[in-house]
């Protein structure tokens, strides 16, 4: 009987300026076994998902340095953060604030106060996804490497 692979411990980053957002967020997730970083402003959040890549990034809207919209924005352009699961949680409740987050490529949207069985259900299926998506693309590669072998042994 072959033993069961544990699966990977994610990495959600919290982008907040307001700390007692932030705690109450990781307060929700900690019982979860998630690993989990925070990062106050736009720009250190930037910078945080360089340094680590999270694999899911819970992002508010209002902050300084640059706004939620324009961290996923930039995030989404950029090849290697695309795929990072975007879940927007704000204030802004209102339907063009919604459309904007869609349009800047956030994944999903929840509003504050945020709904501790709500947002626990929507990370951990963004997670599901990342992680599909990534074992996929792992496959992927393999399947490619395996095919270029052949073709190298095919021409001798």
């Amino acid at each position: 009987m072959a033993a069961k692979t544990k699966p990977p411990v994610s990495l959600v980053l919290i982008a907040d300026d307001n700390h007692q957002n932030c705690e109450l967020l990781d307060a929700y997730l900690s019982g979860e076994g998630y690993e989990i970083e925070m990062a106050y402003d736009g720009q250190q959040t930037l910078d945080a998902v360089a340094k680590r890549q999270p694999d899911l990034l819970l992002l508010d809207i209002m902050m300084p340095r640059l706004s939620g919209y324009e961290v996923c924005q930039r995030l989404k352009s950029d090849p290697r953060t695309r795929d990072i699961p975007v879940l927007m949680v704000t204030a802004l409740a209102e339907m063009s604030d919604i459309e904007r987050a869609v349009d800047a490529g956030a994944d999903d949207f929840l509003t504050k106060p945020v709904n501790k069985l709500e947002l626990t259900t929507r990370v951990r299926s963004l997670l599901r996804v990342r992680h599909l998506t990534s074992e996929r693309d792992r496959l992927l590669q393999h399947l490619e490497n395996v095919e270029a072998l052949r073709e190298v042994q095919a021409s001798r």
